[in-house]
């Protein structure tokens, strides 16, 4: 090869060494466009003190009302330094995997020799030839590894999003049910205390009043118990909306949970929505194609390592002030006498392997993730419209026959505080209810994109807890 075709050849290689760059700006509108109904297009990473400054102003004024789900979704995305760690680190992370698309800066090397009358100044500039020869497979080996790191960052988000919108769930739920717990104790209260006052005029007996005592006690219990439930989930929301003191002051929230939608989501729809596109068999497939590429070019550095060197050298006879210039080239090669790269190898079959088998149970396990999180969606939609159609209205209406019974001095006032507490047992059993419809509506949106999640699983258990307090 001729001089100009080996400058032609190194500067080729520098141009596509110098291509292998990250445009996060880039990953931040992939995540909007793939995750926008969680993002709503306003993922951003703040990376000035006037950016951030900005969004916590825009946050200030979401928190100045009462913080609905989609609210609590919008402040975490401005507010939260923990998601803009996420943003952050993953640039860092698609950053370094760019590096190694780019071709190792050559080493250029002096010395100065004195032997006898003669001065010799040394002068090589050394690269890897390796690297040169491999440049183009790793440039799009890190290619691949960024196009990767974008499609996590999407997933990183989703996951984050399901978190605040779940957390959101059991904020407003655990403060609901503290409302109707309060006057279970409240009647509670109030029957322990007439029954104190009636047994001390002698016209009650003392295991009656013991009975009302316990209720009471039980009562009281429950409210503690309830009390701590509903600060550890509005603490787990500040949380995750990343709300310092001032903030956390300022949270507001709605009284209830939203209504039930009229109707819920059909399963073919469902279906539809997740198509080949899922996250988690895309980032699958992208980890082996990486690991079948990367086992490739790894097989051929395994064995070893040249370098190669261009040396200009002039030596000085200072003697009688000859100057002479000495040029040419070297080679260095690593010898695999004790280390043939074997291991290496065997790793790099073993990790290939591991990639194909992850990838195929990710594609195997996609249907079930999503049917099992439809499952869960559909029955806690049931079983929520369930109590608000048929136990609560009946409870209502038993609530109403039993006052006209204790107007007409048919049943006495412990009979009917009775019923007043199983009725709001039965209301809190419906509050419970319906959030697990929605933590269970939040978890299905992030399977539909292959984010499939496990607050659901305990739906059934859930829904009976609410039975057996509308019982007590």
């Amino acid at each position: 090869m001729t001089p100009r075709g080996r400058l032609a050849v190194i500067a080729a290689a520098l141009v596509l060494s110098g291509c292998a760059s990250v445009d996060f700006d880039e990953s931040l509108a992939q995540a909007n466009r793939d995750a926008s109904d969680f993002t709503q297009g306003k993922l951003a990473l703040a990376s000035t003190d006037a950016q951030r400054d900005a969004m916590r102003d825009e946050a200030a004024k979401l928190l100045d009302q009462p913080l609905g789900q989609t609210g609590a979704v919008q402040v975490a995305l401005l507010n939260s330094p923990a998601l803009q760690a996420l943003l952050a680190q993953n640039w860092a992370d698609a950053a370094a995997a760019a590096q190694g698309g780019r071709l190792p800066n050559p080493v250029f090397s002096f010395e100065r020799m004195t032997i006898a009358n003669e001065l010799e100044f040394g002068r090589l500039l050394a690269f890897g030839l390796l690297d040169l020869i491999t440049l183009p497979q790793r440039y799009n080996t890190a290619q691949r590894q960024i196009a990767a790191a974008r499609l996590r960052l999407t997933g990183d988000v989703v996951d984050q999003v399901t978190q605040v919108r779940q957390a959101w769930v059991n904020a407003v739920a655990a403060q609901q049910t503290l409302v109707y717990t309060r006057q279970v104790f409240e009647a509670a209260e109030a029957s322990a205390e007439l029954a104190r006052r009636l047994q001390s005029v002698g016209n009650f007996t003392k295991l009656d009043r013991a009975r009302q005592q316990v209720f009471y006690a039980d009562a009281a219990t429950q409210l503690a118990g309830v009390q701590h439930a509903a600060t550890a989930a509005r603490e787990a929301l500040v949380r995750q909306l990343g709300l310092d003191d001032a903030q956390a002051q300022q949270l507001k929230l709605p009284d209830r949970l939203p209504a039930l939608p009229k109707s819920p989501r059909s399963a073919d729809d469902t279906g539809k929505a997740a198509s080949s596109t899922r996250m988690d068999v895309r980032q699958a497939r992208m980890s082996l194609d990486a690991a079948v590429k990367a086992q490739g070019l790894n097989w051929i550095t395994s064995f070893a390592d040249i370098e190669l060197g261009l040396r200009y050298d002039t030596v000085f006879d200072t003697a009688d002030g000859a100057k002479n210039h000495k040029r040419g080239f070297e080679v260095d090669v690593r010898l695999p006498l004790f280390d043939w790269g074997d291991l290496q190898r065997d790793a790099m079959n073993a990790q290939t392997l591991a990639a194909a088998n992850r990838y195929e149970a990710t594609l195997r396990a996609a249907g079930s993730n999503l049917r099992e999180s439809y499952s869960a969606y559909r029955t806690s939609y049931d079983i929520a419209r369930h109590y608000r159609d048929e136990v609560v209205p009946l409870r209502k209406t038993i609530s109403e026959e039993n006052t006209l019974r204790y107007n007409g001095m048919l049943i006495g006032v412990f009979e009917l505080l009775a019923d007043s507490r199983d009725q709001v047992g039965a209301v809190i059993g419906a509050i419970g209810a319906e959030q697990q419809f929605w933590l269970a509506d939040a978890a299905l949106q992030a399977a539909v994109l292959g984010r499939p999640g496990t607050a659901t699983v305990a739906v059934a258990a859930s829904a009976g807890g609410g039975g057996g307090e509308a019982g007590h």
